[in-house]
């Protein structure tokens, strides 16, 4: 049986457990949240990034989760500036090239605000700058993939939530929550 622990990593958490920057000014980690010899997180989220993290003591559960050729696909609540439309949501649905490349194709769906925390530090927010929100799902994981897709449809991240990985979901799990399965 191995040991599969979903984590909502709060903004500003780096995704690993100790902090080889800068000295005088360490950044929170999962360390911060978590006393769990033998576990490793199965892929990266962003410290700007909030949401689920999963992490695991077996490392081929570990590949399977965190390899983009195993196509497991993962759910972003993502904030934009400005009001998408039919051609963005289109370009996302189709995929858009990146400086490394075109994306894979992904889902993607205008939704209302979600029931969320509120983030710490807070969304700057522009009364002549509109936002919303909309649903992004894709099975690749490039470094800082969803910030630069939105951006190249023209519409800038604010805030990025990972809400699900394959069927595990954040349900139920305040930030700096985390909770153990067996699989």
């Amino acid at each position: 049986m191995s040991r599969l622990i979903l984590f909502n990593k709060p903004m500003g958490v780096l995704s690993q457990f100790t902090d080889r920057g800068n000295a005088d000014s360490p950044r929170a980690t999962l360390s911060d949240f978590m006393d769990l010899p033998g576990v490793y997180p199965a892929g990266r989220l962003d410290r700007d990034s909030e949401g689920l993290l999963l992490l695991t003591d077996d490392g081929r559960l570990q590949a399977r989760i965190a390899d983009p050729k195993h196509k497991l696909p993962k759910t972003y609540l993502v904030q934009v500036e400005g009001e998408i439309g039919d051609q963005a949501l289109a370009a996302l649905r189709k995929g858009v090239m990146l400086k490394d490349g075109m994306t894979r194709s992904a889902k993607a769906k205008r939704i209302a605000p979600p029931d969320l925390w509120p983030r710490d530090p807070p969304v700057r927010f522009r009364k002549s700058v509109p936002d919303c929100w909309i649903e992004l799902t894709i099975t690749e994981g490039r470094n800082r993939q969803v910030r630069r897709m939105t951006a190249a449809a023209g519409h800038p991240t604010l805030r990025l939530v990972r809400w699900r990985i394959g069927d595990w979901t954040l349900e139920g799990l305040a930030p700096g929550q985390w909770r153990e399965l067996t699989v």
